[in-house]
């Protein structure tokens, strides 16, 4: 059975995300006992990232602004987070739960697993984006 509640309105966050005409940058979904719930979205990366405790369990789907002087583009990064002081029973869950919102966030250009807050950085996540993205070519120029 599904751990997933709130489908629809899951669907709704990630869309939001995705939409360019929005200023929304992430969405985060998290436990309600053993259902995956919508939690919030926003726009500043630091607000995301101040969520993530060591005793807690989310799905993060953040927008990244990728390329370089003459072209922008927006690619997306699926997070995992698991807080170190999650008990072993929560971690296993999470793991075989990810197949199902996975099922709704499809498309993403990098999926990042992180239990420290140095692996929800801002330029660590940035940089993985970057290096899933291929070459990485500058005009040398800024405006």
């Amino acid at each position: 059975m599904s751990p997933i509640k709130e489908k629809e309105r899951i669907k709704e966050f990630y869309e939001d995300v995705r939409n360019n005409s929005t200023g929304t940058n992430w969405a985060l979904l998290t436990y309600d006992g053993d259902n995956i719930i919508p939690l919030e979205t926003g726009e500043d990366f630091e607000d995301f990232k101040s969520h993530f405790t060591s005793e807690e369990r989310f799905y993060g789907y953040l927008r990244i602004e990728t390329g370089d002087e003459m072209s922008k583009r927006s690619k997306f990064v699926f997070i995992t987070w698991v807080g170190t002081q999650v008990s072993m029973m929560k971690q296993a869950k999470v793991s075989t739960d990810k197949n199902f919102v996975r099922d709704i966030l499809t498309n993403y250009a990098v999926e990042v697993f992180a239990q420290e807050l140095s692996e929800v950085s801002y330029d660590t996540i940035a940089d993985l984006v970057k290096k899933a993205g291929g070459a990485n070519y500058g005009t040398g120029r800024r405006d």
